[in-house]
């Protein structure tokens, strides 16, 4: 950790962790009877508890969004350029609260840990959560955390999904839903992505039924496959040069060549790995492989997958948002192809059909979908510049 990563940080932070002996309903009928959440907090709770903001994380986040474990950390929280003091998220004015949602592998309950009942890894037996089950264990959290109402929920793509949840679930519980570069539901294009991804993992020999824990092992090869795979539609053409240190002139020398450099100086005329691409995808791949539980990876896409809150409505989405009391931010990106503009736009014209009070930013941007993490003027400033009016309402409606 050096001052550069520290500069407007959090510091060093502490997970917590909370366990539930309340039983918890899932979509799918199954129960859990008990259940453990892990999370951390950045920021101090004021008196009133109204600057309280629940972050949801996205497919592969996790509870640590901000700061460091440890002084030895190199690298911060997933979300740290957001989230810190005089950050977009601003730890000076906002208690920030983001847990590992269940069925993760950062330590709350999920295929990883260990199944009480049977005293074996959960594994396959743990059952497919979706994101109404999320959102239903973040409010017993907020419960136990005597938090009766969010200034605001936060989430990029699968949170951002979750902030839409919370809106429609528990519209008396939050002042402000932020959704940055989600959709209302996964198009077929995304649905078949997650699929090759899933059979990727789930056709690794090592993959073992899914009981690869108990056996010493795991997936590597099919995970290392589900994350290039991904990895390749969260980048936009621009964001994978950019990778390997291009410019606008390199762009201009190289033409149709830009982005193709070679690793060895020459082609192998084989199967090797020639371009740099390819070296950095397959590092990127391993790299995941082997800090992500499979189960996980295949519980968290199905949730993609599954979620579409217009279907309890006949497929009308403003209906859906009918019961929501709160305002809306819809922020989206334009070099985002897995969930485009365009998605968050369907969302904005639910919303003003059943005129609701809504927000929408549409950020130039060369990152891709990635975009949401990235600390990009525009995008951070007019978070900051929301939260900030957001509170001060709050705080001149107190009672």
């Amino acid at each position: 950790m050096n001052d550069s990563l520290t500069k407007n940080s959090v510091g060093i932070v502490k997970p917590e962790k909370l366990h539930f002996n309340n039983s918890l309903e899932l979509k799918s009928g199954r129960v859990l009877p008990a259940f453990d959440l892990i999370f951390e907090t950045y920021g101090e709770l004021n008196a009133s508890k109204s600057n309280a903001i629940l972050v949801c994380h996205a497919l592969s986040g996790d509870h640590h969004a901000a700061g460091f474990h440890s002084s030895e950390d190199k690298k911060a929280g997933w979300w740290d350029a957001c989230i810190g003091p005089g950050k977009a998220i601003d730890t000076n004015v906002f208690f920030v609260v983001c847990p590992n949602n269940l069925g993760g592998c950062a330590g709350s309950t999920g295929p990883a840990v260990i199944n009480p009942e049977t005293g074996n890894f959960f594994g396959p037996d743990f059952p497919v959560v979706t994101v109404s089950d999320w959102v239903n264990s973040q409010a017993m959290l907020a419960d136990k955390l005597r938090i009766s109402k969010w200034a605001a929920v936060i989430g990029g793509s699968l949170g951002g999904m979750q902030v839409l949840r919370w809106a429609i679930s528990y519209p008396e519980r939050l002042h402000s839903a932020i959704c940055i570069a989600a959709a209302p539901k996964l198009s077929a294009q995304n649905i078949a992505f997650n699929e090759v991804a899933r059979q990727s993992i789930t056709n690794d020999p090592d993959f073992c039924d899914g009981r690869y824990l108990e056996k010493g092992t795991y997936p590597k090869r099919g995970l290392t496959l589900a994350r290039m795979v991904g990895h390749i539609t969260y980048l936009s053409d621009n964001a994978m040069r950019a990778k390997f240190g291009k410019t606008v002139s390199d762009f201009e020398k190289e033409g149709d060549n830009f982005g193709r450099d070679l690793r060895d100086g020459k082609l192998s005329f084989g199967f090797n790995v020639d371009f740099e691409v390819e070296s950095y995808l397959h590092y990127q791949g391993e790299r995941f492989s082997k800090n992500f539980d499979a189960n996980t990876y295949l519980l968290m896409t199905k949730a993609l997958d599954y979620f579409d809150p217009s279907s309890d409505f006949n497929g009308d989405l403003s209906k859906a948002f009918s019961v929501s009391n709160c305002k809306f931010l819809l922020v989206s990106f334009s070099t985002d192809w897995r969930f485009p503009p365009e998605r968050s736009r369907e969302i904005v014209n639910a919303l003003l059909k059943t005129r609701k009070e809504v927000s929408y930013l549409e950020i130039e941007a060369d990152q891709g979908h990635d975009a949401f993490l990235m600390p990009i003027p525009r995008y951070t400033s007019a978070l900051k510049s929301y939260l900030y009016r957001l509170q001060d309402e709050i705080e001149n409606n107190a009672p």
